[in-house]
């Protein structure tokens, strides 16, 4: 039997686990799926020591920290410099990957219009640097909105009706409005909301987040973030069994 697994921290709501799970067991594949759940970066030796592990998945907060203990990474990987995604080598080495990129662009290709030539990301964490360069494969321009703007970021403050009619997709990377904090959500002005904006909640549970409702109130299009994990995790399969 094959190992395969995903290292985080408080990884119980894992949807990696489930996912491959149901997948192993729809497709007969002979292999288990763990949660490598740590409290700190500095066990992730510990954790593979002594393991035939085939694969990996990473999340927060290791997208980032698991680098240093890695043989080499991707052209992807290491322009995003973040790894959701680990082959382990037939000769003992790691090598990082990043399929977060591919599951946001897939997911979001099918409902591009030629309005969607700008986009916001909220937020600058992690899972911030996968969509922006997803969104420079796509020659999308794009700024991120933080809540204390740096060099060409802006503010939640800035935004107004120009800046809103220039950038028609938004993306939220941040984790407000995450179960069970439901009722969080970005600060983004929705009188400026309309039906021609694309509103992508990398969020799936709840299906539907406070900012996709709010905006889908104004006539927008939303897409919760779903269909990007279903893609990345299927990406990362290709990538363990290449």
């Amino acid at each position: 039997m094959r190992t395969f697994g995903l290292l985080g921290k408080n990884i119980d709501y894992s949807f990696s686990r489930k996912y491959f799970s149901e997948k192993f067991s729809r497709e007969n594949i002979d292999a288990e799926y763990l949660n490598f759940d740590i409290p700190s970066i500095e066990r992730f030796p510990e954790v593979i020591q002594n393991k035939e592990i085939s694969g990996m998945n990473v999340t927060i907060p290791y997208k980032e920290q698991v680098i240093p203990y890695l043989d080499r990474l991707d052209e992807h990987s290491s322009r995003i410099k973040a790894v959701n995604t680990i082959k382990f080598e037939k000769d003992g080495s790691l090598t990082g990957f990043n399929t977060d990129y591919w599951g946001f662009m897939e997911a979001l290709k099918p409902h591009l219009q030629p309005q969607h030539s700008g986009a916001l990301i909220l937020g600058t964490g992690g899972a911030s640097k996968a969509v922006a360069y997803a969104l420079e494969l796509l020659n999308i321009d794009h700024k991120f909105v933080s809540r204390t703007a740096e060099n060409d970021q802006f503010s939640y403050q800035q935004l107004g009706r120009d800046i809103l009619d220039q950038y028609k997709l938004i993306v939220n990377s941040t984790p407000l409005g995450t179960f069970p904090n439901v009722e969080a959500c970005p600060d983004i002005p929705f009188q400026y909301i309309g039906k021609n904006h694309l509103i992508f909640d990398l969020i799936y549970n709840p299906s539907e987040t406070k900012l996709m409702r709010l905006a889908a109130e104004k006539g927008a299009t939303t897409l919760n973030g779903l269909q990007m994990l279903k893609q990345q995790a299927e990406k990362a399969w290709a990538i363990w069994n290449s």
